[in-house]
């Protein structure tokens, strides 16, 4: 097979402080030709000795060389399972950087914000159209933040109701920031086991007049759909409590199914998964929220309106929890999706997740003769391995490490936690058939090295830059800050 990760001019480069000599400069400033400014002494501080100093092509190198040491979807294929890294369009960025949008000032007055505003309130029209909720917040910085706002929801409309409850049910196959949520609103959290489906008996048995919610993901962990999603929506809601839907996985559910059709309350999205702008590095993300009309009065505020001819913020919400974040969502990730949206439209947009299932389920045939699959229902956008049929004492971490060797990013590993051993892999629809054929061969290729050479997968990575770290010591003693060592005679 072709391998795709070589070492070429892999430039090493050392800290910046390194290429420090006394003297350098990167700038040439003219003379100060007016009165020297004095200041305050409490607001100065003293000379910072150690800073570098460098010239320009130095800096310029330096950037540039580490630059080229991360890896992201513009570089290549990002198989993670449920962080859905597909490839941002580059029309996303364009409008983005519009100068009318990238530039407003969140304290604009809404007389001169009326096109953000129109971008904000359509957006949450779209969505509602997507998902069948009639109310959207685009509030939310993020997916947990999206799960905490919506949990916050349920808590403040069961108080109206006169009594908060005390129990959330949570699916073992459920995301894993879900239970953060739930006990940061004050609950406690009863983990329900499921078999790669949850059934509706199960959660019925677990149902009380204590329950305020059930949190589920649905298509959950294991890539699989709820199947009796509907009946476990009536077991929760005839006992007085609600259903949240993790909606991290919208991405094998778009033009198909509107999760408030199910019988779902809440849900929120993944604008940095869904709708592109890929979330590496920490963000920023976007994470809306909707509800039903029985729980609109309990958004947070601002929310925006359509008056008769412009666009205004709506404050007068006696029932709202109020405000989760200083300004209106990350605005420039609601661009981002707004215009994703409406360039791909309804079909596109049912096209999306059709590709996405085909190639994970593509992924799932290729690989499935020489990988365990521990659940075999037919996935959706994601297919969950397991390492049990790895030879020579290896583990998911060596597939995972061997993988960088031939130029791919590793899949989630070690998730779902139901699954021992767990190699979680979401291609997205936005993958060629080729790319996949190229990162299926470095996985087949890679089972059968554990059983002829397992040595080499528990040395792996073995062509990077720096070879395999010591992670519980890098856990436990980082060094994140850098000492200047004495020269010793």
């Amino acid at each position: 097979m072709n391998e795709i990760g070589t070492r070429g001019l892999a430039l090493n480069e050392k800290l910046i402080f390194e290429h420090s000599r006394t003297g350098r400069r990167g700038f040439s400033l003219p003379e100060l030709d007016v009165p020297e400014a004095s200041l305050p002494g409490e607001l100065t501080r003293d000379e910072m000795d150690g800073l570098p100093e460098v010239s320009e092509v130095e800096v310029v190198r330096h950037f540039t060389r580490l630059s080229s040491w991360n890896y992201g979807v513009d570089s290549g294929f990002y198989p993670l399972g449920s962080c859905t890294m597909k490839y941002n369009p580059k029309v996303n960025e364009t409008a983005a950087q519009k100068a009318g949008l990238a530039l407003i000032h969140p304290y604009t007055p809404a007389a001169l914000s009326q096109g953000a505003m129109e971008i904000i309130y359509k957006l949450e029209q779209m969505l509602g159209e997507i998902s069948g909720f009639p109310a959207i917040t685009v509030h939310p910085a993020a997916g947990a933040h999206g799960e905490l706002t919506g949990m916050m929801v349920i808590r403040a409309f069961h108080e109206k109701q006169g009594n908060p409850r005390r129990k959330v049910l949570i699916p073992d196959t459920a995301h894993g920031t879900n239970p953060a949520s739930a006990v940061l609103c004050g609950y406690e959290v009863v983990s329900i086991s499921s078999d790669g489906y949850l059934a509706a008996e199960e959660v019925a048995a677990h149902m009380d007049d204590e329950v305020a919610a059930l949190m589920i993901t649905n298509p959950n962990t294991l890539g699989l759909f709820e199947k009796e999603i509907v009946e476990i929506c009536a077991a929760v809601h005839a006992k007085g409590g609600l259903v949240y839907c993790d909606g991290a996985n919208m991405n094998a559910l778009l033009g198909v199914c509107k999760p408030a059709d199910l019988g779902i309350d809440v849900m929120h999205f993944n604008l940095h998964k869904t709708f592109s702008t890929p979330h590496g590095g920490g963000g920023p993300g976007a994470g809306p929220v909707g509800v039903t009309k029985e729980l609109e009065p309990f958004l947070p505020h601002p929310r925006i309106q359509l008056k008769k001819d412009h666009y205004a913020w709506d404050v007068n919400r006696p029932d709202a929890i109020g405000r989760l974040r200083a300004f209106h969502g990350n605005f420039g990730i609601l661009v981002r999706a707004y215009t994703y949206i409406r360039m791909l439209g309804a079909d596109g947009l049912r096209r999306t997740s059709e590709m996405a299932v085909l190639n994970a389920n593509y992924i799932r045939a290729r690989l499935e003769p020489h990988y365990h699959l521990p659940y075999k229902q037919r996935s959706l956008h994601e297919v969950v391995f397991s390492e049990q049929n790895l030879k020579g004492g290896c583990h998911t971490m060596d597939a995972a490490k061997r993988l960088i060797d031939y130029g791919f990013h590793p899949p989630t590993v070690y998730f779902p936690l139901v699954v021992k051993g767990a190699i979680m892999i979401e291609p997205t629809e936005t993958e060629t058939r080729e790319s996949i054929d190229e990162f299926c061969d470095a996985m087949i290729q890679i089972a059968k090295e554990s059983e002829e050479n397992p040595a080499l997968l528990k040395m792996a990575p073995v062509k990077t830059r720096t070879r395999r770290m010591d992670e519980a010591l890098a856990a436990r003693k980082p060094k994140l800050r850098w000492v200047k060592e004495e020269k010793k005679n």
